[in-house]
């Protein structure tokens, strides 16, 4: 007989090879942007009547990177409601889509007492979440927003005045990975080394000259700055003798200051570079040096001084801001200036300065846009209060800037 012989085979496990194990992280937060903007509306008494679906409008404001802005409906925004209710919108007036917002309309109490009426979406539990407006020109806000007869007899109506404030709160939402180094880079100082070459004078290889005084400078900065230096340095059409450039138009004082930003990036401290410490001369330097940047195309120096001049428009100086913002194209500031002198309080004082004359001089068809401007003021409160163009309150005034007397008066206001 044969033997039978079995051979056992064993399975020895395979090991399992380890592999180090990776894990990865990040935070999505959702937080408000909250900005408020109160909104006063003169003349209520006049508005009534204006029509249902007619709003008078607040300016514009910004929150949460959004254009908004507050709408009012004397006569209500519904036809079915026959004028019975007053009604109030916050809108948003930019170009976006499905913003997520939270808001609040407050009905000012002007009697002191803090009884505001107040319709909010915040410190509430909202079972849909915040509002989403889909487009612009979508609006939150209520129809029936207070009864007429209600606010008329109430402390919200104060001197035919009403004030409404809107808060608004944009939803944003972000998602962070881990910060992996925290090291501070330090600012840009690269303007402090071009400010420190014009202070020490090193390497300049251009003296300029202007009403007598001498600058020395460097060609390269100035046609790295100015496209109008670099033309005259270095363009085909370039001044005989570039070594020594003589300046016109513009004063020392001036040409030094327009030095200082060419080198430094900023506008300098005029009471420290120049001693002028009253607002009218800062003022008038700003002016000249607006003047002086559009001469030599420096874009940022003219935008610098023209939001200046806009922020600093005063009785004793506008007339001659507003010719500057004519013959120099700042559309911006010209308008400024428009509404600031059409102003029924302060039309007959600007007519009365020195610079009125200049303005009349310089820019007559300003004039006649100031005159058009003033109408439609006017022909508003004709409108609006049912009389004539005398307000009463002594701002009646001809074209001359004479009062009814036929005498000028000038003023000098600073």
């Amino acid at each position: 007989m044969g033997t039978i012989i079995r051979i056992s085979k064993s399975k020895t496990p395979i090991p399992r090879t380890s592999f180090p194990s990776t894990t990865s992280s990040s935070i999505s937060s959702t937080d408000t942007v909250n900005a408020s903007h109160e909104f006063k509306i003169t003349g209520y008494e006049s508005s009534k009547g204006m029509g249902v679906g007619k709003y008078i409008a607040s300016e514009s404001f910004t929150v949460g990177g959004h254009t908004w802005a507050i709408y009012f409906y004397p006569d209500g925004k519904s036809p079915e409601d026959n004028s019975t209710y007053v009604s109030l919108f916050i809108a948003l007036a930019s170009d976006a889509t499905d913003v997520r917002a939270l808001f609040e309309l407050s009905l000012m109490d002007q009697s002191g007492k803090g009884r505001h009426k107040v319709h909010t979406h915040f410190g509430r539990v909202l079972d849909a979440g915040p509002y989403t407006l889909k487009y612009r020109g979508s609006m939150w806000g209520y129809k029936r927003f207070l009864r007429r007869t209600v606010l008329e007899t109430s402390d919200y109506l104060k001197d035919d005045c009403l004030l409404v404030k809107c808060t608004v709160g944009v939803v944003k939402s972000c998602t962070e990975g881990p910060q992996i180094f925290s090291i501070s880079s330090p600012p840009s100082d690269i303007s402090q080394h071009f400010g420190h070459l014009l202070e020490s004078g090193e390497l300049t290889d251009l003296t300029l000259e202007v009403d007598g005084e001498m600058f020395r400078a460097h060609k390269l900065v100035l046609a790295a700055r100015s496209p109008v230096f670099k033309a005259q340095l270095f363009g085909p059409m370039k001044d005989n003798n570039t070594d020594c450039i003589k300046v016109q138009e513009i004063k020392a004082p001036v040409f030094k200051a327009l030095l200082y930003f060419i080198y430094w990036d900023k506008v300098p401290d005029m009471e420290e570079l120049m001693g002028l410490s009253q607002q009218w001369a800062s003022t008038l330097m700003s002016q000249h040096l607006l003047a002086a940047a559009d001469q030599y195309g420096i874009e940022r120096l003219r935008f610098l001084c023209e939001t200046k001049l806009c922020e600093e428009v005063a009785i004793n100086t506008v007339a001659t801001t507003l010719a500057l913002a004519e013959q120099h194209h700042c559309f911006q500031l010209k308008s400024v200036c428009l509404k600031f002198v059409a102003e029924p309080e302060n039309l007959k004082a600007v007519m009365q300065s020195d610079g009125f004359d200049y303005l009349t001089q310089s820019c007559p068809c300003v004039i006649t846009e100031l005159l058009e401007y003033v109408a439609r003021i006017r022909e508003h409160s004709v409108t609006s209060y049912g009389r004539g163009t005398g307000t009463g309150t002594g701002t009646d005034v001809n074209l001359d800037g004479s009062g009814p007397d036929g005498r000028r008066v000038r003023q000098r206001i600073y």
